[in-house]
């Protein structure tokens, strides 16, 4: 019986379809994407899935490492995809304090637990996408964003 994860770039199937290219374009962003959740799958998933769509990915495993790292950052994310429960911090938590940092920067909820819906949006998340969904719906969310947010700049 094999036990083994499969690689991610061979989970293409999991991002629902959607992490192909766009009819019309090259499919490729210059877009930041923060992921902040403790399981090694997630974060390497929508790694790959980001990536080849030309997103920059950051990630952290738990609330505490991405403050350490969001406080470093040059160039803030374009978006922070938070999880709910992860050891230490949880993402409420973690949400509130990196809005104290940077008041405007998008924060979308991810989690299996509905129940944290309310709470999550209160905390100042955007949007809250229930687990499991496809991740290519998310990267077209996000491509959709940063396309809105260059419209506005000009």
């Amino acid at each position: 019986m094999n036990l083994e994860r499969p690689k991610p770039e061979g989970m293409a199937h999991l991002s629902g379809g959607y992490a192909t290219n766009p009819s019309g374009t090259d499919g490729r962003h210059s877009g930041r994407v923060f992921v902040v959740d403790d399981q090694d799958f997630i974060r390497e998933l929508y790694k790959d899935v980001f990536e080849s769509r030309g997103f920059t990915v950051f990630s952290a495993r738990d609330g505490d490492e991405a403050l350490r790292i969001f406080k470093t950052m040059k160039s803030r994310p374009d978006a922070i995809i938070m999880d709910h429960r992860m050891p230490g911090k949880d993402g409420i938590q973690t949400t509130k304090e990196i809005l104290s940092i940077a008041p405007g920067i998008p924060i979308i909820f991810s989690s299996a637990d509905e129940s944290v819906r309310d709470q999550a949006l209160e905390a100042g998340a955007v949007s809250f996408w229930s687990k499991p969904f496809p991740v290519g719906l998310l990267v077209d969310a996000m491509v959709d964003m940063l396309r809105a947010k260059r419209v506005q700049q000009f």
